[in-house]
C-alpha cells in the first residue's frame, strides 16, 4: 500500500487513442481522425483540432467541421494492449508503475528522485524514454496527489515537464477551470452559479458541498482543494509464458520444424495450465537464416492443446514463402482465458474437431483469408450487412448491427446477394424504361424486366420504392437510390436498385 498523499509522478501521452489506433493500422499520424464511440467523438488527432473538432463532440458535427475527417470505431481494448509496451519500457527506468488508464501512468516520485538525482531528473529520464517509444507528445507533472500530478502533466510546456513544489497543489489547481473534474454534469452546472475554476469550488464549505451535490460532488471538492487519498499501487508485470528452441543447422523442412518444436509446445501448454489458463490464441514466429522470417497468429474456436499448437507451426511452414531455413522458433500466446471459462460440457460444445481441424489446414495452405465465414454486419443493403472473417477470427466487424438502421432494406433478406450488381432495366407495359422523381413517385407500374442479354422477365408483382439517402454531407461518397422487390412470371423473386447509373438487380430471393 502507497502512502496518503505521497508525491507522485505522471506521465501523460496526448492523443493516445489515436497514437494506438494509427500504430495498428499503419495509418498517417499527421491526418484528420476521430476515433466515435456512441455517436461521439472519444479521441481526435491534432489536425481534425485545428479543424474545430472535439472530444465529445457529435460524429456528424465533427464531420461538418472537418469534411475531410477520417472517423474509424474507438476500440478501447486495443488502447490498452497498445499501452503494454510503453508499461513495459517504464518498468525498465521506474520500478512499481502503477497504470491509470491507457495513455496514463503514475509512479511514486520518491525512490526515482533519489536514483536519479532528484525530481526533475527523474521526469527528463521519463520523457526521454517515451521520446524513445515514439511519442514525443509524451507529457510529466509531478505533485501531492494524484488528481493534481496528472493536470501538471496535462498543463505542461513545450519541455514536457511541470513540477508542483510540495504542499502548493491547492494554489496550483486553483485557476483551472471545473471541467478538468470530469464530471459533466457538475461542469456544466457550477458555471451557472458562478462558480468557473477549482479555487472557487474549494472554497465552499464541505458541508454546503456535501448537502448539495452529494459524496459524488464532496468526492469532487476535494480534489479540487488538493486533498486527493489515492495513492500508486504498483502494477504486477505478467508472467512471460514465451518459449522458443533454435537449430544450430537452419531446417528447411517442415516435419522437421514441427519434430522440434514438440518439446517447447508441451512446455507452453503446461505453464499456462500451471497457472489455470488456456491458450486462445497464440502467435508463432520463425527466424530464417536471411531474416525474412514469418509472423502469424492463430485463433481456436476453444483452446489449443500441445499437438494443435505443432500442427500450426507446421500449416504455417507450409504456406509461408520462406527463402532460406529456420533458425528460430518463438511461440507465445496472444489471448488467454481462465481455464474454467472453457471446460466442455456434458454433451460436447464447440465445432466438430474433424471440421475445424481440416479447415485449418485448407486455411493454412491457402493463407489466412483462404477459409471464410459470414457474420452479421451493420449496414443498409444486404452486401453490407455481411462480413467476411477468417476462419478461426473472432468477428470483428466495422459496423455495429444491432443498432437500428433508419433506412435499411425491410425483411425479408434476399438469400443470394451479388457481389457485384447486375445491369438491367426496368420497363413499363408500354415498354418505356421506369423512372422515379424527386418525391419517389414512378413514372408508371414496372411490367418488364430486360437483362443486359436482351432476356425479358415479365413481372407480376412489385413492391416499393424504398428510398436510400446517405452520407449526403460527403460529395465523394454520398448515395441516392430506390429499391425494389420484384416478383416475375417464373414465380423467381428478385431485388431490384435504380440509382443515378440505371437499374441494378443486387440480390435473388431464393
Amino acid at each position: 500500500m502507497t502512502e496518503t498523499g505521497a508525491r507522485l509522478l505522471v506521465l501523460w501521452v496526448a492523443d493516445w487513442p489515436v497514437i494506438a489506433y494509427v500504430r495498428e493500422h499503419r495509418g498517417v499520424s499527421g491526418a484528420p481522425l476521430a476515433l466515435i464511440g456512441s455517436g461521439v467523438v472519444q479521441s481526435c488527432s491534432a489536425a481534425a483540432r485545428a479543424e474545430g473538432v472535439r472530444r465529445g463532440m457529435r460524429q456528424r458535427e465533427a464531420q461538418s467541421r472537418c469534411p475531410g475527417l477520417r472517423v474509424s470505431r474507438h476500440d478501447p481494448g486495443l488502447d490498452a494492449r497498445a499501452f503494454e509496451e510503453v508499461l513495459t519500457a517504464l518498468e525498465a527506468v521506474l520500478p512499481g508503475v502503477h497504470p491509470v488508464r491507457p495513455g496514463t501512468v503514475a509512479v511514486r516520485v520518491r525512490g526515482p528522485a533519489r536514483f536519479y538525482g532528484g525530481e526533475r531528473a527523474a521526469a527528463l529520464r521519463v520523457v526521454a524514454t517515451a521520446a524513445e517509444l515514439g511519442l514525443p507528445g509524451a507529457r510529466v507533472g509531478v505533485a501531492d496527489g494524484l488528481f493534481a500530478a496528472e493536470q501538471a502533466a496535462r498543463s505542461a510546456d513545450a519541455a514536457g515537464i511541470v513540477i508542483v513544489p510540495p504542499g502548493e497543489q491547492a494554489a496550483f489547481l486553483a485557476p483551472l477551470p471545473v471541467n478538468v473534474l470530469g464530471d459533466p454534469e457538475l461542469g456544466g452546472l457550477l458555471p451557472r452559479l458562478g462558480i468557473r475554476t477549482l479555487g472557487g469550488f474549494a472554497a465552499l464549505a464541505p458541508g454546503d458541498v456535501a448537502a448539495r451535490f452529494g459524496p459524488d460532488g464532496a468526492r469532487l471538492h476535494a480534489l479540487a482543494g488538493g486533498r486527493d487519498p489515492r495513492g500508486a499501487a504498483p502494477r504486477i508485470p505478467p508472467r512471460e509464458f514465451d518459449v522458443r528452441v533454435g537449430f544450430e543447422t537452419a531446417l528447411d523442412r517442415a516435419d522437421q520444424v514441427a519434430f522440434g518444436v514438440r518439446g517447447i509446445a508441451d512446455a507452453f501448454i503446461a505453464g499456462l495450465l500451471a497457472q489455470r489458463l488456456v491458450c486462445t490464441a497464440v502467435r508463432i514466429e520463425f527466424t530464417t537464416e536471411n531474416g525474412d522470417g514469418s509472423d502469424r497468429v492463430w485463433l481456436h474456436p476453444r483452446s489449443f492443446t500441445a499437438a494443435e499448437v505443432v500442427d500450426r507451426v507446421r500449416w504455417q511452414l507450409d504456406g509461408a514463402d520462406l527463402r532460406s531455413g529456420v533458425t528460430e522458433v518463438r511461440i507465445r500466446p496472444d489471448a488467454v482465458d481462465p481455464a474454467g471459462a472453457h471446460e466442455r460440457g456434458l454433451w460436447g460444445t464447440g465445432p466438430d474437431e474433424g471440421v475445424h481441424s481440416g479447415l485449418s489446414r485448407v486455411q493454412g495452405m491457402l493463407g489466412h483469408r483462404g477459409v471464410l465465414t459470414a457474420v452479421p454486419a451493420g449496414g443498409r443493403s444486404p452486401a453490407e450487412r455481411q462480413a467476411m472473417v477468417p476462419w478461426g477470427d473472432r468477428p470483428v466487424v466495422a459496423r455495429d448491427p444491432t443498432p437500428p438502421w433508419p433506412g435499411a432494406l425491410p425483411p425479408p433478406a434476399p438469400a443470394t446477394v451479388y457481389a457485384v450488381p447486375r445491369p438491367l432495366s426496368v420497363r413499363d407495359a408500354h415498354d418505356r424504361p421506369v423512372t422515379v422523381d424527386e418525391r419517389g413517385a414512378l413514372s408508371a407500374p414496372p411490367a418488364v424486366m430486360v437483362s443486359q442479354t436482351g432476356a425479358r422477365r415479365r413481372l407480376t408483382a412489385w413492391a416499393g420504392p424504398w428510398p436510400l439517402d446517405e452520407r449526403w454531407w460527403d460529395a465523394r461518397e454520398a448515395r441516392t437510390a430506390s429499391r425494389f422487390q420484384a416478383v416475375d412470371a417464373g414465380g423467381e423473386a428478385w431485388l431490384l436498385v435504380l440509382d443515378a447509373e440505371g437499374w441494378w438487380a443486387h440480390g435473388h430471393y431464393d
